[in-house]
């Protein structure tokens, strides 16, 4: 995974609650092995009509909006356990998800694809898209490190919680498995330490 420290970014408003899994990637396109391509399908139905020809009026396809930042309503990323949602928010480009409120396992699944589920405050949740109504090119930016979160044009901030281990997984560009790479050589000093 790439390191993630401190992003500065404008963010796309998505004010719809219940998003569920499903209509992050429907489960049609989950036949891939890899991760790569699946932002192509993300909120396919939304974005596109049954020909393919994209939806005049959903937000991905108003160039007014863009940025590494998705602003949604809450609840996001309830309904199935699917892993394919954060991998087709992160291949789209989104390093970011902020809502006040996000399912357990979306949560989970987000922070282990270097996807960061940004829980704030309903009442700045709403200052946050009043935020980009004003201007949808201002710009927000998330310190991992302080855990803030700051709307740049009024310096509005608020702090947000993640797990201690996944925080320094994500400073780091840590997956489990580059953590415990990382303790090689602790590994090995105690195995050498010991009377086998």
């Amino acid at each position: 995974m790439e390191k993630f420290q401190k992003l500065r970014s404008a963010a796309v408003p998505l004010p719809i609650e219940e998003v569920d899994t499903d209509q992050i990637i429907p489960a049609r396109f989950l036949k891939a092995t890899t991760r790569e391509g699946f932002g192509d399908n993300l909120f396919r139905d939304w974005r596109y009509e049954p020909n393919g020809a994209p939806r005049e009026g959903f937000i991905l396809n108003n160039p007014i909006y863009g940025g590494q930042i998705l602003v949604a309503g809450r609840n996001f990323g309830c309904g199935s356990s699917r892993e394919h949602a954060a991998w087709a928010l992160h291949d789209y480009g989104f390093r970011v998800v902020v809502s006040s409120f996000f399912a357990d396992i979306f949560r989970g699944n987000a922070l282990n694809n270097g996807l960061l589920p940004l829980q704030v405050p309903e009442s700045f949740l709403q200052d946050i898209f009043s935020a980009i109504e004003s201007d949808p090119k201002t710009e927000f930016l998330v310190d991992l490190e302080a855990q803030q979160f700051t709307i740049l044009a009024t310096s509005q901030s608020t702090g947000f919680d993640i797990d201690p281990y996944k925080k320094m997984c994500m400073l780091n560009g840590y997956d489990d498995i580059d953590f415990l790479l990382s303790l090689r050589d602790k590994i090995e000093a105690f195995e050498h330490s010991r009377d086998w």
